[in-house]
């Protein structure tokens, strides 16, 4: 792609992306759960679950996101913390392939590191995530390790276990709201990373998408496809390359 080529594309990606990062997208999206609070544990307690159902019919997310809320009796620290889900049954469907067992030990996980942490963000600041070339990935192999002591086993339901080839969508996209931070959809609620760090939340329509863009070319959506399409991105954005996020998921879908 020669120069005119690309900044014709960052033109487009641009426009797209204002036209979706706007106030109108919450209400349909799974962003809107983490919006609803203002203690940082609970930001992170539901970006994570939100982010962690979401595949499927968005309107069967959010409705699902909802449930998990209520289950949660809108105090989602608090019931963490108070060990509340241990007394949910096991088969308790909460989203698709997500059941009361997965919900119970993803708690569990995180009530294992609120224990110790004041937040996830301050857990991540104490591993100097930040540090690291793909923070995303080291802070889940540091969640992974507090997961697997509170619990005894990975659960991928949960977090991805094939770290060196996971595309890591879902924790990337919880990510994008807790970090980005330009005031709109995204909460930016975490500075332990910056925006110019994420890496971009890669699911079919994205990557398909990306592809059509020219900005790919691999048909695997894994995890070597996320760095290049990030890479790709952000030649274009440097400080902020999954702004584009937006305009990935908005094209060709009416939104």
């Amino acid at each position: 792609m020669n120069s005119d080529e690309l900044n014709s594309l960052k033109d487009f990606l641009d426009r797209e992306a204002r036209r979706i990062n706007s106030p109108d997208f919450i209400a349909h999206d799974p962003v809107q759960f983490p919006r609803r609070f203002s203690r940082l544990q609970d930001i992170e307690i539901v970006s994570l679950l939100c982010a962690t159902i979401a595949w499927g019919n968005r309107k069967m997310i959010c409705s699902n996101c909802e449930k998990m809320l209520a289950i949660m009796e809108n105090d989602p620290y608090a019931y963490v913390m108070d060990r509340a889900y241990e007394a949910l049954p096991d088969r308790l469907n909460i989203h698709r392939t997500f059941f009361a067992a997965n919900f119970k030990n993803m708690l569990r996980g995180l009530r294992q590191i609120y224990v110790t942490h004041d937040s996830l963000h301050d857990f991540a600041r104490h591993h100097h995530v930040e540090l690291d070339a793909e923070p995303a990935w080291k802070l889940v192999e540091h969640i992974q390790h507090e997961f697997f002591l509170a619990n005894g086993c990975h659960d991928s339901r949960c977090l991805p276990t094939k770290l060196a080839d996971t595309a890591l969508k879902r924790v990337n996209m919880a990510l994008r709201w807790l970090v980005r931070d330009d005031g709109i959809v995204d909460l930016g609620v975490w500075n332990v990373i910056t925006p110019a760090q994420l890496f971009i939340p890669l699911d079919v329509h994205v990557g398909n998408t990306a592809r059509s863009l020219r900005l790919i070319t691999r048909r695997a959506n894994d995890k070597r496809t996320v760095l290049e399409l990030t890479e790709a991105l952000r030649r274009m954005r440097p400080d902020d390359p999954v702004l584009y996020d937006y305009a990935l998921f908005g094209v060709g879908i009416g939104v």
